[in-house]
């Protein structure tokens, strides 16, 4: 898979995009290009890193948490298109990254904005977010219809694309065009490799409350292991939280190098890619901590995995489903919530085992969106109860997860 190409970009290109609208930019020279496989041209004006990315194109309906969505590792291999027209309006800070390995990007390959970057406005804001954009390598395009090209990915699907910046306008079409052409696609990739961590780590840190930010547990009541094929930092405190003792290790940890740490429960985390791909490896060693019958519970990729080792299907999602605004029903309760979602892929519910209760459906589209086994302590889900960006609808499941650590302690 081709990587991200990008260059520092001049300093003084840092501020000229600030209050800038679409009306103004057909009288001067394109920086920035979106080049979809198909051989379309779209044309912006360009913002962060300069150079090119090449991925899948989806569309976001946030309204908020820009800087969560883009630090999300999920979105690895992805350009995020924001159909929210107010995005970077309060800057960033440091505390809002949810990527886990910072040793490593996100993966995004670009971002999509229908409109210039304002001078941020929030006490929080520690950097104007077209350099934040620039200094994590991020190539972005402002001026875009978003309507329309939502409206082509709920048409045509998502489409693959280059997305390109150069402050001078000097791009080689031609190349651009091939590029997109000729990348393969997200189907048969495994990208939970390329954002997971390189090495086993502990996590500590707790939720944000106000006034005092990010806390600390220090009298954890259970230990649980977290797989990371893409973890978001928000998950981890959601534990930590709940008392938990967190150890992360890498998504080609083996079963029997997670069940030597002897966790209290396992955590399957979210990630981005093909589910088939990456569960070429992660699946057999899921199904033999099943075996094992310790807790374990799953969010988004860590869910398609989980239902492939128990002998279900997934496949890809005609244009994904990614926002924050997404209602779903958990029939083990009868009641719905709206969840913080981002996945192309989906379990195929038509797959599951007779082991296997659905426990939560989408109401935009029927997509299974929750799995837990009958006959065992093992249940995940299709999105993100963390939130971040999000409602908090779904906080729940963090401790229904430790109910069950603590039922099987007793038990």
């Amino acid at each position: 898979m081709a990587p991200t190409k990008t260059r520092p970009r001049p300093a003084k290109a840092a501020t000229t995009t600030a209050g800038r609208s679409a009306k103004a930019w057909p009288t001067r020279t394109a920086t920035g290009l979106l080049v979809l496989a198909d051989g379309t041209l779209i044309e912006g004006e360009g913002l962060g890193a300069e150079g090119t990315g090449v991925g899948e194109v989806c569309f976001n309906t946030a309204m908020t948490g820009y800087e969560e969505i883009l630090t999300d590792p999920s979105y690895a291999g992805q350009i995020i298109t924001f159909t929210f027209p107010h995005i970077g309006n309060v800057g960033t800070n440091e505390e809002d990254i949810e990527t886990s390995n910072l040793a490593s990007a996100s993966g995004v390959r670009g971002a999509i904005l229908a409109t210039g970057i304002s001078k941020p406005s929030n006490w929080r804001a520690r950097k104007h977010f077209d350099q934040w954009l620039s200094a994590r390598g991020i190539v972005a395009l402002a001026g875009i219809d978003t309507r329309a090209l939502t409206t082509l990915i709920r048409e045509k699907g998502m489409p693959n694309a280059v997305i390109a910046h150069d402050h001078e306008g000097r791009f080689d079409k031609a190349r651009l065009k091939a590029e997109a052409a000729a990348w393969p696609g997200l189907v048969g990739m495994d990208l939970a490799r390329e954002v997971t961590c390189l090495q086993r780590y502990e996590w500590d840190e707790t939720l944000w409350r106000w006034p005092d930010g990010h806390g600390r547990q220090t009298a954890p009541s259970h230990h649980v292991v977290a797989v990371d094929y893409g973890l978001k930092r928000n998950i981890l405190r959601c534990l930590a939280s709940l008392g938990c003792r967190v150890t992360v290790v890498p998504a080609s940890a083996s079963a029997d190098d997670i069940l030597a740490l002897e966790p209290d429960g396992i955590f399957l985390s979210n990630g981005p890619g093909d589910p088939a791909a990456t569960g070429e490896y992660a699946v057999p060693e899921i199904r033999r901590l099943i075996e094992a019958g310790k807790p374990i519970f799953g969010i988004c990729l860590g869910h398609q995995i989980l239902a492939l080792a128990l002998g279900a299907k997934t496949k890809k999602m005609h244009q994904g489903h990614h926002g924050a605004n997404h209602p779903v029903k958990d029939f083990t309760t009868g009641k719905v919530e709206i969840t913080s979602m981002n996945h192309g892929f989906t379990v195929d519910r038509d797959s599951l085992p007779d082991a296997v209760e659905e426990t939560h459906i989408s109401l935009f589209d029927g997509s299974n969106c929750g799995i837990a086994l009958k006959d065992a302590p093992v249940f995940s889900v299709q999105y993100h109860p963390e939130a971040s960006p999000g409602p908090q609808d779904s906080h729940y499941l963090f401790q229904r997860f430790v109910d069950l650590i603590e039922a099987e302690k007793k038990g």
